[in-house]
């Protein structure tokens, strides 16, 4: 099972760059944050021509989650952390994928900020009690949050910043320690790997980036994954996501 997250920064504008890739990739499932489109626009019969099944949680203008899959999609859940569409849970083929789309938290200064704080403190509420029922799970999508030095391009100017703060930080740690693996770091990786990079500076040429998309496994999924890796190419297209999708390879029984 090839599974992917990406944060495509609106639906309407990246649809082309995600049937392009699904093409070029062919994901069996396929995570997507940020879809700022409401459900009664969201392009289900276009997913459905090419044989992929859909669940999807919209919201006008911000927000948004979706997930794509060629298996049946089945006991889809939309937890209450919030008015915001940022979470959806659904199963495929006996793995419970939920995705999620973190609230960025704008400055450690903004009211944004804790709520941010709280939304992960209830995530992790929420992800403790659906591993007792899932023991396979993932937990994907769009984090805000870069775990480590190595995730950030230069950790000592963002220390203590939004997205790489130890609060933060902190809150993430403790969602991993209820028995979830960052499948990224379960391989060798090239040094400066990132999954996001600011429209402005030229920073994706320039490879200033942060690890904040991730892919997490469960306990019971761990010795099943593969390979992870970070698919930088449809960064470059032209009008791009600043984001770029992030693939595990899976191996179900």
């Amino acid at each position: 099972m090839k599974i992917a997250t990406w944060n495509i920064n609106s639906l309407r504008v990246r649809l082309p760059h995600i049937l392009e890739w699904l093409e070029k990739e062919n994901p069996d499932v396929l995570a997507l944050q940020e879809l700022k489109m409401e459900d009664k626009d969201f392009p289900v019969e276009i997913f459905k021509k090419l044989n992929y099944h859909v669940s999807f949680s919209g919201q006008k203008t911000y927000n948004g989650v979706a997930v794509i899959s060629r298996a049946d999609i089945s006991d889809p859940e939309m937890p209450d952390l919030d008015e915001q569409r940022r979470i959806l849970a659904v199963t495929i083929q006996g793995v419970r994928v939920v995705n999620i789309y973190v609230p960025n938290g704008e400055a450690v200064e903004s009211q944004k900020y804790p709520y941010k704080l709280n939304w992960l403190a209830q995530l992790k509420t929420y992800l403790e009690n659906s591993l007792k029922q899932y023991p396979k799970l993932i937990l994907l999508g769009d984090f805000n949050i870069a775990p480590e030095d190595q995730d950030v391009y230069e950790p000592d100017l963002w220390r203590d910043k939004v997205l790489f703060s130890e609060p933060e930080k902190k809150a993430l740690k403790e969602i991993a320690e209820l028995g979830l693996h960052d499948s990224f770091r379960l391989f060798p990786q090239e040094p400066k790997s990132y999954s996001w990079w600011d429209y402005r500076a030229v920073a994706f040429r320039r490879n200033i980036g942060l690890r904040i998309d991730h892919i997490l496994v469960s306990e019971g999924l761990k010795n099943n994954c593969e390979s992870c890796v970070i698919d930088k190419l449809p960064r470059g297209w032209e009008r791009p996501s600043d984001h770029a999708p992030v693939v595990l390879t899976l191996r179900v029984v």
